[in-house]
């Protein structure tokens, strides 16, 4: 379809498979998304949820970042279902946004998710370092920073080849995952003291108090950071088979299963170490709380052998990460959008080569800086760099294609559309808003903002460059839909 001069130029195709083989069944998906979910993010996190709230009124926390997930993760549902294409956000932002910013919008959460991936990858291996010196309790920073970084290089190499051969070696380590966390599980179970698990400090539930709401947005900050990963296989929307089915199925079964296991888990632990523990610096508890679970209850040998499981399972979360991460680049530069040698996909194997590279390589440096800083901190940077351009944008998203591109074939919608969508935006300023009273010092807002600042200008210097808007016609390209439901609009 052509149009004048100066209007946009309207196409609708086919959904792009972009070289990609649909390989990955429901199974293998939910096992994708919970390895990402789970991974060292709970083993860490517990002294600092406990340390946000004072308290073992902590698991509130969870229960929080479990509402979050499950209504944000409906609209990855409907959008990944809708529109399964490689790249997950790129992909919605960029069919939502096109009719009056161009491709503005898709090219800042490239820019974004360039950064904040890795920074959550770089947690998980400063998670596994952590854990290591349980086993290892003379392991020096020197040795530290070295040994994460081989972790780092050898998940680059094991996703170094076809997406057949990472599926399996993902259902592999899904498995160690779910037993790690049993294992943790029936341990406390084993030893489980309601008393401390339900004796509760002084004003725990003050809601008229700013100290609670303060440790309520710390608690949920860091409760989603817990569930993030729910959302990996939509990055991967190019490679699922029948995503209409899988995708959704994926994303609601992974989340609901962390949950359970999350709960579990946090009410587990804290029936059997004491909170004030996990808030003293000097003790194991505060650093591998699962592990001080295991030698309390079983023993050391049973705490040392779990805490190995931990390591896999650390190991999984960032590998399944960086397999969906690197997918995001791709799509946005086939798409002119991105710089164009991340199109390239391996001659033989057929993934992104660049976007794994790249975001490996920003992962060693974040994991770097998360050494010699703050875990929490780096928890709050790189959440509010994610919020505005992926979380609150999407959520909108969902609301404009519904208006703009009604023909749009959607195998799954949100269930009570648009309550869900109402409440993740909600959850999504929390955490924004209060990110600098939880960080003091350390600006994250401020940081965040002078990030998607310098990428608005990257932007520009790139429309100028490609004749592109705001320096040419706009492109809009309705990819989802066929040639006679795409309309000017």
């Amino acid at each position: 379809m052509s149009a004048g001069p100066g209007s946009p130029v309207v196409s609708g195709s086919a959904p792009p498979t972009g070289g990609f083989v649909r390989r990955v069944g429901l199974f293998q998906a939910t096992a994708i998304n919970m390895s990402q979910m789970c991974g060292i993010g709970p083993f860490v996190t517990i002294p600092l949820m406990v340390a946000a709230f004072g308290g073992p009124q902590a698991v509130i926390g969870f229960v929080a970042g479990a509402v979050l997930a499950l209504c944000d993760g409906l609209v990855w549902a409907e959008l990944g279902a809708a529109m399964p294409g490689s790249g997950g956000s790129y992909v919605y932002l960029r069919q939502a946004f096109q009719y009056r910013t161009g491709r503005l919008m898709p090219f800042l959460f490239v820019w974004t998710a360039m950064l904040f991936i890795p920074l959550i990858m770089s947690t998980g291996v400063v998670g596994f370092v952590q854990y290591l010196g349980y086993l290892a309790p003379g392991l020096g920073q020197t040795s530290g920073d070295l040994i994460g970084l081989g972790v780092i290089a050898l998940v680059i190499l094991l996703l170094w080849r076809g997406i057949e051969h990472i599926a399996r070696i993902t259902a592999v380590m899904w498995t160690v995952m779910i037993a790690s966390v049993l294992l943790v599980i029936v341990a406390a179970a084993s030893d489980f003291s309601p008393h401390l698990a339900f004796t509760y400090p002084a004003h725990a539930f003050d809601l008229t108090s700013d100290h609670f709401w303060l440790g309520f947005a710390a608690g949920l900050t860091i409760g989603i950071y817990d569930y993030l990963g729910y959302n990996t296989t939509a990055y991967m929307g190019a490679e699922i088979k029948d995503p209409g089915r899988v995708l959704p199925r994926s994303i609601l079964f992974s989340i609901l299963g962390i949950m359970a296991i999350y709960l579990l888990l946090q009410i587990g632990t804290l029936g059997v170490i004491d909170w004030h523990r996990m808030t003293n610096p000097d003790d194991i508890a505060s650093t591998s709380v699962a592990s001080a679970v295991l030698e309390k209850t079983w023993g050391r040998g049973a705490a040392d052998t779990v805490t190995v499981l931990i390591l896999i399972t650390a190991f999984a979360s960032v590998f399944t990460g960086l397999l969906g991460g690197s997918r995001v680049p791709y799509d946005a530069a086939r798409e002119r959008v991105f710089f164009r040698p991340y199109e390239k996909l391996h001659p033989k194997h057929r993934f992104p080569m660049l976007g794994l590279a790249t975001m490996g390589v920003i992962t060693a440096i974040g994991f770097l800086i998360g050494r010699h800083t703050d875990l929490a901190t780096l928890i709050q940077l790189l959440t509010t760099v994610m919020v505005i351009v992926q979380a609150l944008a999407q959520i909108v998203a969902l609301t404009v294609l519904r208006r703009r591109q009604p023909a749009l074939k959607r195998p799954y919608r949100m269930w009570l559309y648009p309550l869900p969508s109402i409440v993740a935006f909600a959850g999504w300023c929390v955490i924004y808003g209060y990110a600098d009273r939880n960080s003091p010092g350390r600006h994250p807002i401020e940081w965040s903002l002078a990030w998607l600042a310098l990428g608005c200008v990257a932007f520009l210097v790139w429309s100028r460059l490609e004749k592109v808007w705001p320096f040419g016609a706009k492109e809009i390209s309705e990819e989802y839909l066929t040639p006679d439901e795409a309309v000017v609009v």
